[in-house]
């Protein structure tokens, strides 16, 4: 009941305490559960954030921003102070007035990481996709796939459950790294659920897991 703070869920294992602002609203609309907060959300990725805790796998959901961004920064990236390493750099090399004779030099600074490349569409690992047939499963209700991700995997040929669960581990490594998803895919059995759903339906979904896919 919404109106019931800390009431129970039919399996008791969640409530919820209050509804307040919390922190910038540059992130909202967000959620603190336990210590952590989850940002950024739509309604579909709260369902799944949920779903996660409901099932008892809420360790696979990373706190903090659920798009593209870091912290505050604009989605995709940061576009201020991208100079400020080269300028520290430039700072550390200039020689100050009344050094020693043999001055210790300067640690060198240290370049940034570069992030890891996602995988490439040429790669022989990545699954074989196909023309989008007459009808498409609805992959949304693989947990762990909203619209967004559902998206994505249409845009790769990927339409149908039999296709999700046919993938060999090195075709599902390579769309959990295209999708950044730092092994989701297979915490959250992607292809077992397939499996259940290309067998049959929501009916098989629920002998296998129990409960009705999201």
């Amino acid at each position: 009941d919404s109106s019931d703070p800390f009431h129970l869920n039919a399996a008791g294992t969640l409530s919820w305490e209050e509804v307040e602002c919390q922190g910038a609203c540059v992130n909202a609309p967000m959620v603190m559960i336990g210590r952590d907060t989850y940002e950024d959300l739509t309604p579909q990725r709260l369902a799944e954030i949920i779903d996660a805790f409901e099932a008892g796998h809420g360790a696979s959901i990373t706190p903090g921003p659920q798009i593209d961004r870091i912290f505050s920064a604009p989605e995709g990236g940061p576009l201020t102070l991208l100079d400020i390493g080269a300028r520290k750099a430039a700072k550390a090399e200039k020689p100050k007035a009344n050094k020693a004779e043999n001055p210790k030099p300067a640690a060198p600074v240290a370049a940034p990481v570069a992030a890891a490349a996602a995988p490439a569409l040429s790669d022989a690992n990545r699954p074989a996709g196909i023309e989008k047939p007459a009808t498409v499963d609805d992959l949304k209700l693989i947990s762990g796939v909203g619209p967004k991700i559902e998206g994505i995997l249409h845009s790769l040929g990927i339409y149908t459950f039999p296709q999700v669960a046919a993938w060999k581990k090195a075709e599902r490594e390579w769309v959990d790294g295209y999708l950044k998803f730092s092994g989701r895919i297979e915490r959250d059995e992607w292809q077992k659920q397939a499996l259940a759903l290309a067998k049959g339906g929501v009916a098989e979904y629920v002998k296998v897991f129990g409960k009705k896919p999201r």
